[in-house]
């Protein structure tokens, strides 16, 4: 079975050198490189489309030998494992990242497109919608995967609708009643399909009062949280009725360490890297903090990072 998928492999990553541009497929490639987090094993192939038409493509490989695939976004909120990802990883960046206006009040975004760049895009053509994301980490495909949020917004709040690709290279468009948005949940953490395409629609309103609420959350956040340290973002799940990082304090756990995982002295609700954790690190931290926070006050933790790769 390991040579079967070995000799698959040789041929899928022979046809993508074929049918791609060479600067955007990697062999090998460490996923320390390529997420927020600094951690993670190889990936077999990585490769980093430029358009729905090209996922359609690749998709088409994928089925045609049987290739284990993983999709991420900018690899933001992802934990990837020690041993990596075998197969394919497929990465929006920012080669299918493109940003448009579409009539008077409507965004249209790749998947790849930076959720910080699609909040400016909006506010420097004076609409409204999107300034509560303007912190948030990563891509806005990946935003509308988890349904991101922050400071009482939420990305399905302003999504109108999504352009997907299914397993079988199949296109289908998504509007906002389809989506099956739930508290860091969309119909995609289901279905398996890629999101390729976002469209946003937002409301005019005056520019300066957009970027200056803009200026404020992001000082807000910079004064907060961590983020001169390699981490995942929000390590936990907001518990109803309670802020997971006010539960870790008063557990007394800012500043435990595993290896090189760290819970931040700054905002325990958030995971660090301090220059050498390993994804086992991250996990055996992530599971005692869980179990000290449940002792202390009785409340489940739940991790909202993502782990992907071979365990």
């Amino acid at each position: 079975m390991k040579k079967m998928f070995v000799n698959n492999l040789q041929i899928c990553s022979d046809e993508l050198r074929t049918n791609f541009d060479h600067t955007r497929l990697l062999f090998a490639e460490p996923m320390s490189r390529q997420t927020t987090f600094k951690i993670g094993g190889p990936a077999d192939i990585l490769f980093f489309p430029a358009s729905t038409e090209e996922v359609q493509k690749v998709f088409h490989i994928i089925n045609k030998y049987d290739c284990p695939y993983t999709i991420l976004g900018n690899g933001s909120n992802v934990l990837v494992s020690d041993k990596g990802i075998r197969g394919l990883v497929i990465k929006f960046n920012q080669f299918s990242g493109q940003i448009k206006l579409r009539g008077t009040d409507e965004i249209v975004a790749g998947a790849g497109a930076m959720l910080k760049d699609v909040s400016l895009f909006a506010g420097e053509h004076s609409l409204s919608g999107l300034e509560f994301a303007i912190g948030i980490p990563g891509s806005i495909g990946g935003a509308v995967y988890m349904n991101a949020g922050a400071y009482d917004g939420e990305i399905e709040n302003v999504v109108s609708g999504v352009i997907a690709v299914d397993k079988a290279g199949n296109i289908h468009h998504y509007d906002r009643e389809q989506l099956q948005f739930a508290y860091r949940h969309s119909i995609f953490q289901e279905n398996g399909e890629v999101i390729c395409e976002v469209e946003l629609q937002l409301t005019s309103a005056d520019k300066e009062n957009i970027l200056a609420r803009m200026a404020d959350l992001t000082q807000r956040r910079e004064s907060k949280q961590p983020l001169d340290m390699p981490s995942a973002g929000s390590t936990f799940k907001r518990p109803p009725g309670y802020f997971a990082g006010t539960l870790i304090d008063q557990t007394g756990l800012k500043g435990f360490s595993v290896g090189g995982a760290q819970i931040s002295l700054k905002h325990a609700g958030f995971v660090i890297n301090t220059g050498n954790a390993t994804a086992k690190d991250v996990l055996t931290l992530i599971s005692e903090v869980q179990k000290r926070v449940y002792a202390k006050h009785g409340v489940h933790l739940y991790p909202e990072v993502k782990l992907v790769g071979e365990q």
